[in-house]
């Protein structure tokens, strides 16, 4: 069974990278969105069954 995304699926991803991306930016408190945005994508990727700590700096 192949897991690829979608063309659609990759657009969707990216845009929403993308928000995020300018949510940190324009942010009034940069440090707490991308705190927030951190914890966020490490709820995915954990949900997903990545093991996120090799990747914390």
């Amino acid at each position: 069974m192949e897991n690829s995304m979608t063309e659609k699926e990759q657009t969707t991803a990216l845009i929403e990278e993308y928000a995020k991306l300018q949510r940190i930016k324009t942010a009034e408190d940069r440090d707490s969105e991308l705190d927030y945005q951190i914890k966020i994508t490490k709820a995915k990727l954990t949900a997903l069954g990545i093991v996120t700590e090799d990747l914390d700096k």
